[in-house]
């Protein structure tokens, strides 16, 4: 049976399960606009996960092919995935940012055995082991990396701009961190089960209520520009906090108020780790040493190894964040390249 929730002001919510996966499931909002519902995310391209959206569509009364459009608040596949089935059944459009859309682009192009070598060069120079970097080594050219042909956007989310939703006030909202191009989308209204704040937004993943969303490097091959992308996070999370909206709808975990005070917590929260980073880096480490240091949720010894590739794109972007505000430095002529603090 599918599993929806009526948010009020024709704003309802399905819940999308992700296989083998403990976030267990993407909430997918169904908005009602003058053209016909459109959809915010769609969740990952699984049977299952299709069964449960088209069902949950009925309940919410409508269709899959009833669908005007698709906003898509970034390429992760949990969200994304199932865009093009969307797409195909219902002629709707599909919009993304175009910081996303071009990872989007350059998954589908780039040869698989460029992204194995580019991915055991980046780990090679963060100081992962041999051992850990064989496998990548040994696949190239063997296989297709999974995922990389997600469906290609057909609408560009233009930061601070209205969506063409007829008959409501969508407005995106720029948040990169989590991806370069996540977006946040603000709906600006008033209504009985809203009578306080500035509207609902629609977070994605850049604010959720108990979790503290990945913050990694999603970088060009090809492009030498080194990045910030914990710094683009945080001056986001600001910029969520001075909306103030009445009620926070994230794909993840639940609704919920006071997004000011949430944000509040992850600015604490990252602060608190790049000050433990700094207690680590009393001594040069290189970033995987880094990572292996870290707290997460569980041991590293129990981390599986595509979550240790994760793990250590998380510990050089809060590397760079420190570089940056000159609170880290590399050390000359290390190699791999390991970091202390000034």
């Amino acid at each position: 049976m599918a599993e929806t929730f009526d948010h009020g002001g024709g704003v309802r919510s399905v819940r999308v399960p992700i296989p083998d996966n403990p976030l267990g499931h993407t909430l997918v909002y169904v908005v009602d606009t003058d053209r016909g519902p459109v959809l915010i995310d769609t969740g990952w391209d699984d049977p299952a996960s299709w069964d449960a959206l088209t069902a949950g569509l009925v309940a919410c009364g409508t269709t899959v092919a009833e669908v005007y459009g698709v906003v898509v608040t970034h390429h992760h596949p949990d969200h994304h995935g199932l865009s093009a089935r969307v797409r195909e059944a219902s002629g709707a459009w599909v919009a993304m940012h175009a910081a996303d859309a071009a990872i989007v682009r350059r998954a589908r192009e780039t040869r698989p055995e460029h992204w194995y070598a580019y991915m055991a060069a980046k780990l090679t120079a963060a100081g992962a082991p041999a051992e850990h970097v064989a496998p990548l080594r040994a696949a190239r050219g063997r296989r297709a990396l999974p995922g990389l042909s997600p469906a290609l956007p057909d609408r560009e989310i233009l930061p601070g701009e209205l969506l063409d939703l007829p008959g409501r006030r969508l407005r995106a909202v720029w948040t990169p961190g989590h991806t370069p191009g996540h977006v946040c989308l603000h709906l600006e209204e008033t209504h009985p089960a809203q009578p306080r704040g500035t509207g609902r937004l629609f977070s994605g993943d850049h604010v959720l209520p108990e979790i503290t969303p990945h913050i990694g490097l999603y970088e060009d091959p090809d492009d030498a520009t080194v990045t910030d992308p914990l710094g683009d996070y945080l001056d986001s999370l600001e910029r969520v906090g001075r909306l103030a909206p009445a009620e926070v709808l994230p794909a993840h975990q639940y609704p919920f108020t006071d997004a000011a005070a949430r944000v509040r917590e992850l600015l604490g929260h990252h602060e608190d780790r790049l000050a433990g980073l700094l207690t680590l880096l009393r001594e040069p480490l290189t970033p995987w040493q880094l990572a292996e240091r870290m707290e997460w949720n569980r041991p590293w010894a129990d981390i599986p190894y595509g979550s240790r590739n994760i793990a250590v794109s998380e510990a050089e972007a809060h590397l760079r964040r420190l570089v940056k505000q000159g609170r880290a430095e590399p050390v000359p002529g290390s190699e791999p390249v390991t970091y202390v603090a000034v």
